[in-house]
């Protein structure tokens, strides 16, 4: 058993020293800092026959030392370390940290925003590689394609979509009739309306409105899905099994969601004329004969042509930022939550760039 610390004042030349022996720990310590506080400051304090230290006896000897302005002598390695540690210790510690000047922290805010934007971008990129590399080994191998999955998706994106897309658009040609009728008024064009209600419907408003609707409730579902998946480990157990979760998972709804856009966005658009088409027959005294004519007659054909082009591509995005957020989860459930939002804020906001880019490159083609 380790003896009790003590100490003696011996006398070192000119100064004075307190000489420690035994065990500077917490157990045998025992009336010794109580005695410490009537000794006369010293000015080296030894510790060679001490052969136990721990950090209490530590910070005993750093104590004195600094209220004592006093050498320290006779620490082996560990005992200088851990003296070393002790000291980096005794430090003021703050309540609150300064305050950044609010320049500083707006661009520390921006920089942060832009780092991780820039990173998103790159690793959704990575993704869509991966997701290419799983497409051709389907295609090469197509024993592998999960038909079951497909359909099922079909379902879930598409058909339960139908309501809330289709009363959607419908309101939305509603609005578009009744506020550009309004402002058409002011010049006795009331008529033009409906080119408003067709054009708008067809190129832009059905696809878009679509896009965001489908990255709001299938997107989130997809990034939420596979979040919870990668929390409770099944992704890993499907690579364990030889299963490719890209195949498995992504894959299927990746298929679905860009087949299934064209479909949306031509049917909202449908029903955003429709819905434009009521209210002029029943606000405007336009008859539907007359409106369905005149839609014939100011949509072009290229119109349904960008509509098809876009809604793809906007699907493939969607499908993609859902399931990139989801297989980032890591760590615990609220973490699916917050990728969750991260997935439809990623894709809608891409959609919209796309969207400006689609709009530059068709109206360069010719396509008004």
């Amino acid at each position: 058993m380790s003896a009790a610390a003590d100490y003696s004042r011996t006398a070192e030349g000119d100064a004075d020293a307190l000489h420690f022996t035994g065990a500077l720990t917490l157990s045998q310590l025992g009336d010794v800092p109580a005695r410490l506080k009537g000794e006369a400051p010293a000015a080296r304090i030894d510790i060679t026959d001490v052969h136990r230290m721990d950090t209490i006896g530590a910070w005993l000897i750093y104590r004195l030392a600094r209220d004592y302005d006093a050498e320290v002598i006779g620490a082996d390695q560990d005992e200088a370390n851990l003296l070393d540690q002790v000291s980096r210790a005794d430090k003021p510690v703050k309540v609150r940290p300064d305050r950044t000047p609010p320049l500083i922290r707006v661009l520390a805010q921006v920089g942060e925003a832009t780092d991780a934007a820039v990173r998103s971008t790159l690793g959704l990129v990575g993704f869509f590689g991966a997701l290419l590399i799983a497409t051709w080994n389907v295609i090469t191998h197509p024993r592998r394609f999960r038909y079951n999955a497909v359909v099922q998706r079909f379902e879930v994106v598409g058909v339960h979509a139908l309501g809330i897309v289709g009363l959607m658009s419908f309101l939305v040609g509603i609005v578009i009739a009744q506020q550009g009728a309004v402002q058409l008024r002011q010049f006795g064009a009331e008529v033009f309306t409906v080119n408003l209600i067709g054009r708008s419907a067809v190129k832009e408003l059905g696809v878009l409105m679509t896009a965001i609707m489908v990255a709001g409730r299938s997107g989130s579902a997809f990034a939420a899905q596979i979040g919870s998946m990668k929390l409770t480990e099944e992704i890993d157990a499907m690579r364990t099994i030889g299963v490719s979760p890209m195949e498995a998972l992504v894959l299927p709804r990746a298929l679905a969601t860009t087949l299934l856009m064209p479909l949306l966005g031509f049917y909202a658009a449908i029903l955003a004329i429709v819905g434009g088409g009521i209210f002029c027959w029943i606000t405007l005294e336009i008859p539907p004969i007359t409106f369905v004519q005149r839609i014939r007659e100011v949509v072009p054909m290229t119109d349904l042509w960008q509509l098809l082009i876009k809604a793809p591509v906007f699907g493939a995005i969607i499908a993609m930022a859902g399931c990139y957020q989801g297989m980032l989860v890591q760590g615990n459930a609220e973490e699916v939550g917050l990728r969750t939002t991260a997935a439809v804020v990623q894709s809608i906001f891409l959609v919209i760039v796309l969207d400006a880019f689609f709009a530059v490159f068709f109206t360069a083609l010719g396509w008004p």
